[in-house]
């Protein structure tokens, strides 16, 4: 039986469950799974609902009560049949731990995306992927040919058809134009503790960034370099005995499961934008 996945974010109010369940019961749909989430703080509500029709379908009438239902409560809504891909475009420049981290999730079906293909700004890599026998796409960029080369990747992905750009270590910033028109829906992993707070109470500047953990950290990509709202941070406890070396090989596993982690919570809608912070629900 063919499950739909219901998402939806609205201000905050009195009755909203009540009223997602009434909706859900007057189509004849079944509730496999439910979560939801007021922000005290931004006053806005969350909802993610996994759902079975009568004859496993969605419900024709189902949309267009939502529709009217959305109107009312302010909501955006969507629904998703559960087991839908989405496309991901990779992007990477000399590291191949983190696209090898995706490529072989997609392939266990442990990540619900279908990779439509690997850009890169060098050919060090191509040798490495070809045996995934994905589209390759060379774009080199240069500080005078950063137009040029953001226009080519959008134009691959229009060709791909990508939902989902993941940059798995590219190490090139992209625009603020790209980067709004990419708005949630490109992902970044970096190498680090994120953010670095600075000044006056850092554990309140923490709390309004939403940060989860302290290690490696993905994020979506902002304008604002490495600043973006945190999906999922990884820790790992070293100690004294560590060398470069060792820190380096651990710091690979780490950005690997972080980006793994993030890249599944979007594919799995699981992720919803709340004022510069996310709200990231468990399956």
């Amino acid at each position: 039986m063919r499950e739909h996945i219901l998402t939806l974010s609205c201000p905050d109010r009195v009755g909203l469950v009540a009223s997602l369940a009434r909706l859900m019961e007057r189509h004849d749909c079944f509730i496999a799974s439910s979560r939801t989430f007021g922000d005290p703080e931004t006053g806005r509500f969350f909802a993610r609902l996994v759902f079975h029709g009568p004859e496993g379908m969605a419900p024709e009438g189902l949309e267009a009560e939502l529709n009217s239902l959305g109107g009312e409560l302010q909501a955006d809504w969507a629904i998703h049949p559960s087991d839908e891909k989405i496309k991901a475009l990779l992007l990477v420049s000399k590291s191949d731990h983190c696209a090898n981290t995706l490529l072989y999730g997609a392939r266990r079906k442990e990540l619900p995306i279908d990779i439509v293909g690997i850009v890169s700004n060098n050919e060090t890599l191509k040798d490495n992927f070809a045996h995934w026998n994905l589209p390759w796409f060379h774009v080199p960029v240069t500080k005078d040919t950063k137009p040029e080369a953001e226009a080519r990747l959008f134009e691959i992905v229009d060709e791909t058809g990508a939902d989902l750009v993941v940059l798995a270590r590219y190490m090139q910033v992209l625009s603020d134009e790209a980067c709004r028109r990419l708005e949630g829906r490109c992902i970044n992993i970096h190498h680090s503790f994120l953010p670095g707070f600075k000044g006056a109470k850092p554990y309140h500047q923490a709390h309004a960034r939403g940060v989860k953990v302290i290690g490696a950290t993905a994020h979506y990509v902002t304008g604002d370099l490495d600043e973006g709202p945190i999906i999922a941070q990884v820790t790992e406890v070293i100690d004294h005995t560590y060398s470069p070396a060792d820190m380096i090989e651990t710091g690979r596993h780490l950005e690997g499961n972080a980006l793994l982690r993030a890249v599944k919570a979007h594919a799995e809608h699981r992720i919803f934008i709340n004022d510069g912070k996310t709200v990231v629900f468990a399956r």
